[in-house]
């Protein structure tokens, strides 16, 4: 099993979404309910990290999350995923933003592996622990490390950030709306965290 590690560099943008959408007081107060330090309430506290902590970090904050709004996390959690994909994209490197450009550049039936390949390539501090897999008409992500579910144990998929990155990737590549679904998920017990893609019979 890969081991677990994240980008700093994503989770700095991480929280400055969640600042943005959440607002200074009301992040604050998650992290003092989960008396975690106040300081993480700042996107700049995290560039210092390593990948393990960073890592350890984007758990602690999602469970913190988690636990603050009860039913209504999932909703809100993607929303952020959502709005961390333009944000991880304009911060991206030249070669990076070249690949988009190609990307964005094929006939639209042929960009949701690509756009699905470029987001693994940004979540991943080691090449290979975010892959993409053709799966009959359908796609398959396969995240080996799952930041999101470090020392998480939950009865159901809790991947809601990397659900709605993945559903944001898929809508800049192609202006379509997409079913995606985590049907295995670390923290409930499975070896990866598993996304498939439907595309059926979409263009």
């Amino acid at each position: 099993m890969a081991e677990i590690d994240f980008p700093a560099r994503v989770i700095f943008r991480f929280v400055e979404t969640l600042s943005a959408e959440l607002g200074h007081e009301t992040l604050s107060a998650v992290l003092s309910k989960a008396d975690l330090p106040k300081e993480w309430a700042s996107a700049t506290y995290f560039t210092g990290l390593d990948n393990i902590r960073a890592a350890q970090a984007y758990a602690r904050l999602q469970s913190a999350l988690r636990t603050y709004y009860g039913r209504g996390a999932r909703g809100i959690l993607l929303r952020i995923g959502s709005k961390l994909w333009g944000r991880l994209l304009d911060d991206a490197t030249f070669g990076i933003k070249t690949q988009a450009a190609v990307i964005r550049g094929l006939p639209k039936s042929m960009r949701r592996k690509p756009a699905l390949d470029l987001l693994a390539h940004i979540l991943s501090a080691t090449p290979g622990n975010i892959t993409v897999h053709s799966h009959d008409l359908d796609l398959l992500l396969v995240d080996q490390t799952s930041p999101t579910t470090h020392e998480q144990s939950e009865n159901s998929a809790i991947c809601f950030v990397t659900l709605g990155l993945i559903r944001e990737c898929l809508y800049w590549a192609t202006s379509i709306e997409h079913d995606i679904e985590e049907r295995a998920c670390r923290a409930s017990g499975a070896r990866q965290c598993e996304f498939k893609i439907t595309i059926g019979g979409q263009p």
